[in-house]
């Protein structure tokens, strides 16, 4: 066995609990956890295992990203229908009828806010929503009611 250098790190309170608990697992010293952590931390794995957790890491942003961009749109989508609708259907009020229709205008919009309020705070959302009137049989992924998105 190769002679060994003696030396003295100071750690982090919760990682050396961290390296205590591994050792008494293991039946190890700690010297034998850091000595293994530190030769895994200058192999040549090591850098590729990084390598494929940040690969990971930026698959899975890649995918939430394309799932917020997919959000987006279909609010982007649904607004623009809702509003050529509105407009193609409404006729404008007679000058006579304005103020009233502006004081129901007024009233509507604070209902909407309120209801707008409630559900943003509920954790039922409109994609989970459309998805089951589409297909009741069929939930996206990772969009459940339960979950927000």
């Amino acid at each position: 066995m190769p002679a060994k250098v003696r030396t003295t790190l100071y750690y982090d309170a919760a990682l050396m609990a961290k390296v205590e608990q591994l050792a008494a697992r293991r039946g190890w010293t700690k010297s034998s956890v850091a000595e293994a952590a530190i030769a895994s931390f200058f192999s040549a794995d090591a850098a590729e295992r990084q390598e494929a957790a940040l690969s990971r890491r930026l698959d899975r942003l890649s995918r939430q990203l394309d799932r917020l961009a997919w959000d987006q749109t279909l609010a982007v989508e649904t607004l623009a229908l809702f509003i050529r609708h509105w407009l193609t259907v409404t006729p404008p009020a007679p000058a006579d009828q304005q103020a009233a229709a502006r004081a129901k205008g007024r009233e509507r919009y604070e209902a909407f806010v309120e209801a707008l309020v409630r559900r943003l705070a509920s954790a039922t959302r409109l994609g989970a929503e459309v998805s089951r009137d589409v297909d009741p049989a069929a939930e996206p992924a990772g969009l459940s009611a339960e979950e927000p998105t």
